[in-house]
């Protein structure tokens, strides 16, 4: 007992949780930039595009055996959650909850809804499993030190379950989509046409933020939103060379349309 009460007089949970939030965000942040610096997470269609030689590529895995893999762990996080933490206020039970239902989402999505036309490199996979995992992880455990004090003097948690519905619901609805742009087995891209994909080349990003700033918001704390503002720079920076891409493989490409936020970025 006395090692642990040591801890926490050297390192208080307020001092402990600012720390855990900077560097999430930074690290997180730092992914983006490398994405616009041609340093890609190797998977979709940046698979072969990274500056790096081929040689690099440590092991290639079929994509929907690496998002499987990417997503089980995060979900197994949230279903172990309702053991591990039975107890808890109803904020601690939507926070459970909608990031146990965000990556089972994610998990039929792969099994029934993306065609899938390439692999995933070994090292994106860890890369990406381990960070989804802790993102889960961390979300849940740092909840817990929120449990017995005061709730916010303003209340969030209903913005953000409408905020989580929106995301989720917008976020499939794209994924939808793109998996009619490709005939099963086929492996060339189109551009896609149909619902925000007429403003923006990314709609489903744009749905995976709203989805985590619902979280965020249910969760009030600031771990969460620095997670949600490191998710947003990520998918963002993403985004942006996503769009890049469109427009060196189409000529046709409308120049209007933007990368993740309409007529803004």
């Amino acid at each position: 007992m006395a090692i642990p009460m040591v801890l926490e007089i050297v390192f208080p949970p307020s001092l402990v949780l600012i720390a855990a939030s900077v560097l999430n965000l930074l690290s997180l942040t730092i992914l983006g930039v490398l994405e616009t610096r041609e340093i890609h997470l190797k998977y979709s269609k940046f698979f072969n595009a990274s500056t790096s030689s081929s040689s690099s590529i440590s092991f290639k895995v079929p994509s929907r055996v690496g998002m499987l893999l990417i997503y089980t762990p995060a979900f197994l996080v949230g279903v172990a959650s309702f053991w591990l933490f039975p107890d808890g206020d109803f904020r601690f039970l939507l926070l459970k909850s909608a990031i146990t239902i965000h990556f089972f989402k994610r998990i039929l999505e792969v099994i029934f809804i993306h065609n899938y036309s390439g692999g995933m490199s070994l090292d994106t996979i860890i890369i990406i499993l381990v960070s989804y995992f802790f993102v889960s992880l961390s979300l849940i455990y740092t909840q817990t030190f929120n449990q017995g004090l005061s709730e916010p003097s303003i209340d969030l948690k209903y913005l953000g379950i409408v905020l989580f519905l929106i995301g989720i619901c917008g976020n499939f609805y794209h994924h939808c989509i793109l998996s009619k742009l490709r005939t099963k087995g086929g492996k060339e891209y189109k551009i896609p046409k149909g619902g925000l994909f007429e403003l923006v080349i990314c709609p489903h990003y744009l749905f995976e933020i709203l989805g985590f700033l619902g979280i965020s918001l249910i969760s009030q704390t600031l771990y969460s939103f620095s997670t949600t503002l490191g998710i947003a720079v990520y998918l963002m920076c993403r985004g942006y060379v996503t769009r890049k891409w469109y427009m060196s493989k189409f000529e046709d490409f409308p120049k209007e349309v933007k990368a993740v936020i309409p007529y803004v970025f």
